[in-house]
């Protein structure tokens, strides 16, 4: 085997598996450990996988920055919002999760009238806030640095008090298993919290989160009514998704 077809089978492995150790890459590829170990490093320095003591974990499993997602498919953020933003009457509770692809749900909200909004992220509060009679309730915790979220165990504590019509959360990952899938304990803890206190959950994923993993599951994937995409599922990821009892609603215009 050729050394790059073998990096190329590394990189095919972590990307399924998120994490992989040399002993299981010993066994799987029948090379030596240290060739493994200098293929591990050459990938690592060329940023396409992130080196760990005995292995390597997928550049999948660190989150980019706020500023650096905001940019990364707007258009089809921008139309998932504006599908989800349909599903919400005038007059309706609304629970929404923090992230880029809220900001275009947020942005399609604005012209709803007297809407209860419950939420953890700073940038939709401020925005609903004072306009069409809404009243804005802003979860009380820790702020997160680069994110304008609030999250935490006073959080979801103050969020354990509430109920709504709808909630809207995002998605970090969605894997085949199917599985949704965040970053952080603290992110997954509020959105799974999120999808158990409403009458009509509801989950938005642009086709950049289809078929991949994060390290923390979050619960509760199997109570949302709707899953909001911006592109059409296909092949295994698609699959998946028949297991779950949700429908999938593609936004027109991405």
């Amino acid at each position: 085997m050729l050394a790059e077809q073998r990096r190329g089978l590394i990189l095919s492995i972590v990307a399924e598996t998120g994490a992989v150790t040399i002993a299981d890459l010993h066994r799987r590829l029948r090379v030596s450990r240290e060739t493994i170990r200098r293929d591990i490093i050459r990938l690592d320095r060329e940023n396409r996988l992130l080196k760990t003591h005995g292995g390597a974990l997928s550049r999948d499993t660190v989150e980019p920055a706020f500023v650096e997602r905001l940019s990364v498919n707007a258009g089809g953020k921008r139309a998932i919002g504006r599908a989800a933003a349909a599903l919400v009457p005038d007059g309706a509770s609304v629970i929404l999760d923090s992230g880029t692809t809220i900001q275009g749900l947020v942005e399609a909200l604005m012209d709803k009238r007297r809407l209860t909004v419950i939420t953890s992220d700073i940038q939709a509060a401020t925005r609903l806030a004072g306009r069409n009679d809404n009243r804005v309730l802003m979860l009380g915790g820790e702020v997160i640095a680069g994110e304008g979220a609030i999250m935490g165990r006073d959080a979801t504590a103050m969020l354990a008090t509430y109920f709504a019509d709808f909630c809207f959360v995002g998605a970090g990952a969605i894997s085949t298993h199917p599985w949704l899938m965040d970053f952080s304990r603290e992110a997954a803890e509020i959105r799974g919290q999120m999808l158990a206190m409403a009458r009509w959950p509801v989950v938005l994923a642009d086709h950049t989160k289809f078929g991949r993993t994060a390290p923390v599951k979050v619960q509760n994937l199997e109570k949302a009514r709707h899953i909001v995409v911006d592109r059409a599922p296909e092949g295994v990821f698609a699959e998946a998704l028949k297991r779950l009892d949700v429908e999938v609603l593609v936004a027109k215009g991405a």
